[in-house]
């Protein structure tokens, strides 16, 4: 809108105003933040896919997770052979038992959700199948509980039943404050850290592609006036484009004629301190996933002593608590069909990040006198001495 002071005359015709041609050519702007989707296929492209920070974070845990092999109890009394072990070290024509965990963390950690359908395979036997989170849709009853799930690839859809034990879906979810059925994935608590260590990468990456110079501004300014004409000023463009960008023309020097002078707009390094902001972006992704950055290799993290002490807090706080909630979930889920008492578990023993707490424990029970063997047995998870019989 035009101002009209005091001694301009209203009733003089009024001129459309118009910008004075091509005297300011900007190549730098800021904008608003573009944000990644908080979808499945969102966060497992710009997470997992394409952040290094976050694969390896998801492929830690899941892989340590994992690792710790399952133990089967009936009553107090672990069996060394059962149908459901088997089952469990099996599950399908495709995976073994370690690919079959590995593969359920990770939907886990990215989805925050987990779909497993048992299906009838040959000579009776059960298999387990993973269903891929952005496949499935949970489906209510008229009260809003969910009774079942609905699998979609492309054009098929097929309805698969939940709530009965050893058969049809299971539904593992991490808790979300705001949903009712589906889980919080650890990535999307995280995103924004995401968002800004992707976008720092491909700042960098657009800075290096442009001569690893930042943006600036070409201002035509001749003594006699007058402006660039269309054709000077794509022409102008093109050789900018086509002369000066791109790391094979770094360093190369700027010609300029008559009137034209170049305006460097970037900030300085201290105020685009990407190597920082990268960083602190990392232990961000690290903290969501409850993996101490040490772990990563992340600088400026000196919360643990060492990597000792942070890789066994990693295992207590994070890979067991994880790995005895799936390991209870399928309790409820497959324990039913097969009878008896039966309850999985996790075998300590087999996991290498707890090592030194395990022989701290061995040796206070050996140096308790006052312990009989079977007792001491069972202090460290062990049954009581099965007697010989002559």
């Amino acid at each position: 809108m035009a101002w009209r002071w005091p001694w301009t005359n209203e009733h003089a015709p009024q001129v459309a105003e118009r910008k004075s041609g091509h005297g300011f050519v900007a190549l730098h702007m800021q904008g608003e933040a573009n944000w990644t989707r908080r979808d499945y296929a969102g966060l497992a492209r710009e997470g997992f896919m394409r952040n290094p920070v976050a694969h390896r974070a998801v492929k830690l845990v899941a892989e340590a997770a994992a690792a710790i092999p399952w133990l089967l109890y009936e009553g107090r009394e672990e069996l060394e052979s059962h149908p459901l072990l088997n089952l469990l070290s099996r599950p399908n024509q495709r995976q073994a038992g370690q690919s079959f965990k590995e593969a359920l963390y990770g939907y886990l950690l990215i989805s925050g959700n987990v779909f497993c359908e048992a299906v009838a395979g040959v000579s009776d036997m059960r298999e387990l199948h993973l269903l891929r989170p952005d496949r499935v849709a949970i489906v209510p009853d008229a009260q809003g509980w969910p009774v079942a799930i609905d699998y979609r690839l492309g054009a098929h859809r097929r309805r698969i039943m939940m709530g009965e034990s050893g058969v049809g879906a299971l539904h593992i979810a991490l808790f979300h404050p705001l949903d009712d059925h589906y889980g919080f994935a650890p990535l999307e608590a995280g995103l924004t850290a995401l968002d800004l260590h992707n976008s720092a990468g491909r700042w960098n990456k657009a800075l290096l592609d442009n001569s690893a110079r930042p943006s600036g501004a070409l201002v035509y300014g001749p003594k006699d006036g007058g402006n660039l004409s269309d054709e000077q000023f794509e022409r102008l463009k093109a050789e900018l484009e086509e002369g000066y960008t791109g790391m094979a023309r770094a360093g190369r020097p700027l010609l300029l004629e008559g009137g034209l002078d170049w305006k460097a707009m970037g900030l300085t390094p201290k105020d685009m301190d990407f190597v920082e902001a990268r960083n602190a972006a990392s232990r961000d992704i690290a903290l969501a996933f409850g993996v101490p950055p040490m772990m990563l290799g992340i600088p400026g993290d000196n919360t643990y002593a060492n990597y000792q002490e942070a890789n066994r807090a990693f295992y207590r706080l994070t890979v067991l608590p994880l790995a005895m909630r799936i390991a209870a979930e399928l309790t409820a889920w497959l324990a039913p069909p097969f009878g008896g008492d039966l309850r999985l578990g996790i075998d300590l023993d087999q996991v290498d990040g707890l090592s030194s707490e395990r022989e701290a424990l061995w040796q206070r029970v050996n140096a308790a006198t006052f312990l009989s063997d079977d007792e001491k047995r069972e202090a460290v998870g062990y049954g009581k001495r099965v007697a010989n019989s002559e």
